[in-house]
Order: structure tokens, then sequence, then C-alpha cells
């Protein structure tokens, strides 16, 4: 899986990849509202909403079917943002790293350079997310607060303030996110390579087609893994940003708060296996329509190779 020439990673290069960055997190994350709003509400009040199902119904009969779609605005904007800069930094920081070195470093190192770069590239995403977030979040937690998406920020604004309004979540936001992508591209990584040698070729041997398949395959896996690895601050965030959420305390104070009332065991798997459902199949979605849309900009995805299995 070769890292190519200098020359075909440019800024042009670097803007494709945040393109199709963008355009695969706000399909999967807006196609998945629905899911999304039962899941947290499952966080937000665990009581009356006891399962997905029960949940969708519950919604549905109480608030119509359109409740399903609370929060979309925010959602498909902030996480083309966020796709924007998590893809393209990933493969800005990956390939600036990998160019640092010689091949044989880069390959032997390829799994902390994945962990770095997508850390790298999370934590500026997040700065981005953050405020969109938060207010998708009051959106499906209130739906009677405000009208729409920027409806709802200035008026989080106006009783809040910037800081308390959209970045009360930072501190859950970059904990949840930010193992949550390391994971999600190195398991994806490794997933590919053991797929890539169990079929015995490279991508460059196999066609669109094939090489968009691994990736479906290795995004289910490393969706999983990484669901569970950031659940227990998923639930932190969803309950952060519920209005009273923790006292009136700083940030910090509240998520203590909130984490002793929750307790451990509930915030490790409060509409866990709804996440695993929707990061599993969002996750190997993204991988996929990255690779489709980095082909139909004509951008050559760039792989990591084995020198000694000859240059591919």
């Amino acid at each position: 899986m070769a890292a190519s020439g200098k020359a075909e990673y440019g800024l042009d290069y670097f803007l494709k990849g945040a393109l199709a960055g963008g355009i695969c997190c706000s399909i999967t994350h807006g196609a998945l509202t629905p899911v999304d709003v039962v899941k947290t509400r499952m966080q937000l009040e665990p009581t009356k909403y006891t399962g997905m199902i029960s949940g969708f119904n519950k919604v549905i009969a109480e608030e119509g079917a359109g409740a399903l779609l609370t929060g979309l605005g925010p959602t498909a904007f902030g996480y083309f943002v966020q796709g924007w800069f998590k893809f393209g930094g990933v493969e800005y920081f990956k390939i600036q790293a990998a160019q640092s070195m010689t091949e044989q470093q880069t390959w032997d190192n390829r799994n902390s350079i994945y962990l770095g770069a997508s850390a790298a590239a999370e934590f500026i995403a997040d700065i981005f997310l953050c405020p969109l977030e938060a207010t998708r979040i009051r959106l499906v937690s209130n739906p009677t607060y405000a009208d729409s998406m920027l409806g709802c920020m200035a008026k989080m604004v106006k009783e809040e303030g910037v800081i308390g309004a959209f970045y009360s979540g930072f501190g859950p936001i970059l904990a949840k996110q930010v193992p949550y992508t390391m994971a999600k591209f190195a398991v994806q990584g490794a997933t590919a390579e053991k797929i890539y040698d169990s079929l015995g070729k490279t991508p460059k041997e196999m066609s669109s087609g094939e090489n968009i398949s691994v990736s479906l395959a290795s995004g289910v896996v490393a969706g999983v893994t990484a669901a569970i690895i950031s659940h227990p601050a998923d639930t932190l965030l969803s309950k952060i940003n519920k209005a009273g959420a923790g006292g009136s305390g700083g940030m910090f104070s509240r998520l203590a708060n909130i984490a002793a009332e929750t307790g451990l065991v509930k915030l490790c798997t409060q509409g866990l296996a709804a996440r695993c459902v929707m990061i599993g199949t969002l996750t190997a979605g993204q991988f996929g329509i990255f690779d489709i849309v980095m082909n139909a900009v004509g951008a050559s995805k760039f792989h990591f190779h084995d020198p000694s299995k000859g240059d591919h």
C-alpha cells in the first residue's frame, strides 16, 4: 500500500479529502438523525424512553413523525464542518508524518501515525462542532425551545453567553470524539490491512468497487469499537447540554454531579446498543462515501505500504 510521490499530495489533494470528509459526515449523520434523537432521549430520560423501538413509537405518538428530524439542520451542517476538518485533517497530518520519514519508518509507525493524525484533526474539528452539537442537543431535549437552528443559537447566547451556551460541553466532546476518532481511524486502517492481506492484494490491484467494499466492512468493525470506547463521554455530553443538568456550578463540577447521579454502569450502558448500531452503520457509510467522493473528484487515496512487498 504505497505512499506515492509528494507531488501527488499537495493542497489540491487535501481540499478534495476535506470535501469528501464533509460530504460523507453530513450525509451519514443527517440520515441517522431519527436514531440519534431517540438515543439522546434515552440518555436524557431513561425512565421514559426505555428502548429503541418503543422510543421511536413514543416520540411519534406524542410529537408526530416530524419530531424524529429534530436537530437535522445543525446535525447536517455541523458534521459537514466537522468532517471537513476531521477527514481532511487526518489526510494532512498522516501524509505530513509519512513524508518526514523513510518508507520503512512510515510502515513501522503507521498505527502511531493514524492515532496522532486523528487526535490532532479531531481536536481542531471539535472547536467548530461543539456549538452546533450543543444546539442540536438543546433542540432534541426541548423541541419547543426555538423554531430554527439560528433562532436556537441566538436564544442560547442571550441566556447563557457564548462560552456557557456553546462550550460547556467542550470537555466531554473532546473526551468522546478524540478517543472515538483515534479508534475509528486506527481500527479501520488495521482491519482494512488485514482484509487486503487475506485477499492477497493491495488497494491498487483492486477495482474502486472492491476498495469501497473493504472500506465498508472495515468501517463497521471500527465504528462498533469506537462507539464502545467513547460511549460514557457521549452520555455525559447529552446530559450536560440539557438545561439545568448537574447544578449551576462550573463545567467540571456539573460533570462530576452528573456522573455521580448517573453511576458508572449507566454511563457506559445507557443507549449503548442503539449507539453501536448507529455508529457501526454511520462509520461504514462514512468510509464508503469518502472513497466514492474521492474517486469522483479524481483523487487517488493515500495508503501505507510495506516496502518489502515492492512498490504498488
